[in-house]
């Protein structure tokens, strides 16, 4: 195999862990919100990201059957739709049933498993527990060739734009919104942002479900690389809950850092080793940085 052969697969496995990259940070902004201002280990968090995949494929079945000269322009649709419901489904989760445990974290991990079980049941249930994919769009497939023996798929691309695009509205929001205002009071000092007239229990409702609508986002995003099924979301959890911890809770900027270690490590050492193995050195490397920094990379410094 000659060099130039070589850094071709090098350049196609770092993509691959940049598309695994964008699903791992889609996953993991949210869940690092919650946590960050809540506290809230959010188990059930991987199955809000499994309505917004199933979300895309009910308008791809729908556009399909319906409309199919639509389906050129369903998908970025499809992706608000996905958004919007996960949003949805996370403002009514919050109210029925984390608002009533919070400062109860045990309770609230147990009580988020058990929502996730019951939701992975009801995705049977209503759905079917085969796995199932979208028609995709024809602008979305095909691959990108800048030279010979170098293929970039499109999707994966598309992918990486959508996840530097909800990347920097996330950010743009928390530093530069009304919402993000509250929500950096309330992380910083929960009892004086109370004395300074905000709401700290509808800021962590709407939060949860913002978290909770990005994890849909996630899986719109995550339909242009693998199939559905009512377990998919929950694949992705403890790896999300890995870039949480490492990077640090609360900090977005040590999210982001920790999603593309974590997914160019296990991208890369796939290629040289079985996946399994990939994933326990990936795990390894953590543990060991985590000895030094059990604070994380990019610790947020919080008043309690």
């Amino acid at each position: 195999m000659g060099l130039s052969e070589m850094w071709n697969i090098g350049l196609m496995q770092g993509f691959a862990g940049l598309s695994l990259f964008s699903v791992l940070l889609l996953m993991s902004l949210g869940l690092a919100i919650i946590f960050g201002q809540m506290g809230v280990i959010n188990m059930a968090h991987g199955e809000f990201m499994t309505i917004g995949a199933y979300s895309v494929f009910l308008g791809s079945t729908l556009t399909e059957k319906y409309a199919p000269g639509f389906m050129g322009a369903y998908f970025p649709f499809a992706i608000l739709v996905a958004f919007v419901l996960a949003f949805i489904a996370g403002w009514l989760a919050e109210w029925a049933l984390i608002r009533h445990l919070y400062k109860r974290p045990l309770d609230t991990l147990l009580a988020t498993f058990g929502l996730s079980l019951a939701m992975q049941q009801a995705f049977r249930s209503g759905i079917g527990p085969k796995e199932v994919s979208p028609t995709l769009p024809d602008w979305l497939m095909g691959s990108w060739t800048p030279q010979e023996g170098l293929d970039i798929p499109i999707n994966g691309l598309f992918v990486l734009a959508l996840t530097a695009l909800v990347t920097g509205i996330v950010m743009l929001a928390l530093y530069r919104s009304r919402w993000g205002l509250r929500v950096r009071a309330t992380v910083s000092n929960r009892p004086m942002a109370n004395a300074a007239g905000i709401d700290t229990r509808r800021t962590d409702r709407l939060t949860f479900a913002i978290g909770c609508g990005i994890a849909g986002i996630a899986g719109a995003a995550f339909t242009t690389i693998g199939s559905t099924g009512p377990t998919s979301g929950s694949l992705y959890i403890v790896d999300a809950f890995l870039v949480v911890t490492f990077g640090g809770a609360a900090s977005l900027l040590g999210t982001v850092a920790s999603a593309f270690g974590i997914a160019q490590t296990q991208s890369i050492g796939e290629f040289f080793m079985t996946g399994s193995m990939a994933k326990v050195m990936t795990l390894a490397v953590i543990v060991l940085i985590l000895l030094a920094r059990p604070q994380g990379l990019f610790a947020t410094k919080v008043r309690r």
